[in-house]
This record gives structure tokens, C-alpha cells and sequence, in this order.
């Protein structure tokens, strides 16, 4: 098994090497690969030191699966190479997600969507994988009519330059801006960039890919995206209109049944999600559950999850288990 990083010197890339090595991801030889200024420097996975090469190279070493982390851009360019000499492409930037002829993927959810013919697969939005593995369970048991929810997100989703940023403000430094306007002490309603709707993109990743994912574009979506000063973890308050109507002891054991989810959920005890504690772990974390007074069949989540891991790299290899795990590379 020759597995191939590619933007394995970035922050999800960074990332994906400690989850390969927490998870015993079974290859036999790993390629890390970057731009070429990256070229030469040394990455760490399990203990061991891995040369980056260039992008050409990792190509020519015919890897059996690249997991992608390098950019939208990059992505469009070299994952069609990868996939002429039999790579499968996992890809963790928007490029692929809403080809009609890529399957966009959270295991939990749609990963039997998968077949040996799949050669490039796309892998979510951040935001969108940890929404959606609260809300697939309420689409397939109540059905979704639907959902409204706004994202408060770590300034780690924007890369190293944010955090930079941020660092310099707390120390009252001046540096470069990854933002148009401070981050610390602040809350920006501007993820991505913006559309001519009005929205940004970030926002509308989670319209279409819900679509996508759920299979079912007569869900309405409405979303509002905020950077906020936090180092790790998007939290998003999901307010969503079921079909059917429900009982919260029963939504509260469907979730607590469902894969991949946590919930923490006990006012008496001031539990619930947050950044804080859901920062290096793999699952998502679900609180605040309650009814929506104010609309009939309508719910109220808290969720929480941490979006290098879970959002991106954790994602990313588990698609890539699945596929190991069903034969299909």
C-alpha cells in the first residue's frame, strides 16, 4: 500500500500525518508531497522521518491512494494525473465536491455510495460534515423540511496565516492580515468570500453540499458563516424543521445510536459542546437540544467539532478505510 499526502506540510496535512499514525493506517510506504519549496523538508509520521517530494514525483511513484490537502487550484490540476496511473484521489478541497460525476463523501452517512470506479472522491466542507452527521439521522427518521444555521469558526479553517494574525494581536504586535479587520476580541460575519446573492461562499457550501450529501434539494437551507478568535473547532447552532413531529427523549436516542456523534446535553450540570474540549478528538459533539417553541416540529442543536480532524483530515481517512476495508482498491 503506497499512500501519498499531498500539502503534507500544511495544517490538515500536518494533521493527516497524526491521524495516519493514531489510526495504524495500514501502507507499506508513505509519499509526502508539496509545492516545490517545500521540497527536501522533513515531515514526521509514527515516530518516523519522511523526505517531501515534488508533486511530479509522488505522481510517478503511482501511489495507490493520495489524500489531498493542497488547495482547490492544485487540486484540479494534479488529482486528474494521480488518477491516470490508477491512484484514487481523496481530496479535501472544494474543487471536486459538486461535479456531478464525483461522489462527495461522509462515511458515516453515504460511504456504500462507493464503488471501484471511483478514481477522484471529494470530501466535504468542514462545517457541512459536522452538521450533517447530527442532521442525516433526523433526515432518514423524520425527515428535514428545513434548516437554519449560523457557524462560529476557529480562525485555523482560514490556515497558518490567520493564526499568525491572531497570535500577533494578543501580543499587540503588528504583522500580516489574513483578515480584513482584527480577529481578536472580534467576530467576523465573513467566511470565504462573497457572491452575488449576498452570501458567501462558505454559506453556500452548506446549502449545495447538504443537498448533495442528503440527496435531496428540496431541503431549505439558509446559513450564516462567522470567523470568531478560537484555535480549534467550529461550533454552529442548527435550528431545523422536521416533518414529522418527535419527542426529545427520542431524538436524544437517536443521536446517542448514531455513529460518529457524542451528545452532551445536561443543563443541570452546565453540559454541553464546546471548542475547548471537542479539540483533537474525531467525533462531533451535539448539546442543547431542545424544542423550537416558536414553530411546530422544529429543533434546536448545539454542534460542535473539531474541523482539522473530524471537519478534514479524520474525513479524509476514513473514506480511505472504507475503501481498504470493502475491497475496493
Amino acid at each position: 500500500m503506497k499512500l501519498a499526502v499531498i500539502g503534507a506540510t500544511g495544517m490538515v496535512g500536518e494533521v493527516m500525518l497524526q491521524v495516519l499514525s493514531e489510526r495504524h493506517f495500514p501502507f507499506s510506504e508513505l509519499i509526502p508531497a508539496a509545492s516545490e519549496r517545500s521540497v527536501g523538508k522533513k515531515v514526521v509520521c509514527g515516530g518516523n522521518s519522511y523526505e517531501v517530494v515534488g508533486l511530479k514525483k509522488a505522481v510517478s511513484m503511482k501511489p495507490d491512494i493520495a489524500l489531498f490537502s493542497a488547495g482547490g487550484a492544485t487540486s484540479l490540476e494534479w488529482a486528474p494525473k494521480f488518477a491516470e496511473v490508477g491512484t484514487v484521489v481523496i481530496d479535501n478541497s472544494s474543487a471536486w465536491r459538486m461535479d456531478p460525476s464525483k461522489k462527495l463523501i461522509i462515511p458515516e452517512i453515504n460511504a456504500d455510495k462507493l464503488t471501484s470506479a471511483d478514481k477522484i472522491i471529494a470530501n466535504p466542507n468542514c462545517s457541512t460534515i459536522q452538521m450533517l452527521l447530527a442532521l442525516a439521522p433526523l433526515q432518514e427518521h423524520f425527515g428535514i423540511e428545513r434548516i437554519i444555521v449560523s457557524t462560529y469558526q476557529s480562525i485555523t479553517g482560514t490556515g497558518v496565516k490567520a493564526v499568525q494574525q491572531l497570535k500577533n494581536e494578543y501580543k499587540e504586535e503588528n504583522g500580516e492580515m489574513a483578515y480584513p479587520y482584527p480577529i481578536h476580541r472580534n467576530a467576523i460575519p465573513h467566511c470565504d468570500v462573497f457572491m452575488d446573492n449576498g452570501y458567501t461562499k462558505e454559506e453556500m457550501k452548506l446549502v449545495n453540499e447538504t443537498h448533495k450529501i442528503l440527496n435531496d434539494a428540496t431541503i431549505g437551507v439558509s446559513a450564516t458563516a462567522i470567523r470568531i478568535p478560537v484555535l480549534g473547532g467550529h461550533s454552529e447552532s442548527i435550528n431545523v424543521q422536521l416533518k414529522k413531529d418527535f419527542e426529545l427523549d427520542a431524538i436524544r436516542k437517536l443521536l446517542n445510536e448514531s455513529p460518529g456523534l457524542i451528545v452532551q446535553d445536561n443543563p443541570e450540570t452546565n453540559t454541553y459542546p464546546m471548542p475547548i474540549y471537542a479539540a483533537g478528538k474525531d467525533e462531533v459533539f451535539v448539546g442543547r437540544i431542545r424544542k423550537d417553541e416558536s414553530q411546530n416540529k422544529t429543533l434546536n442543536l448545539w454542534v460542535v467539532a473539531d474541523n482539522l480532524r473530524k471537519g478534514a483530515a479524520t474525513n479524509t481517512i476514513q473514506i480511505a478505510e472504507y475503501l481498504l476495508q470493502e475491497n475496493l482498491i
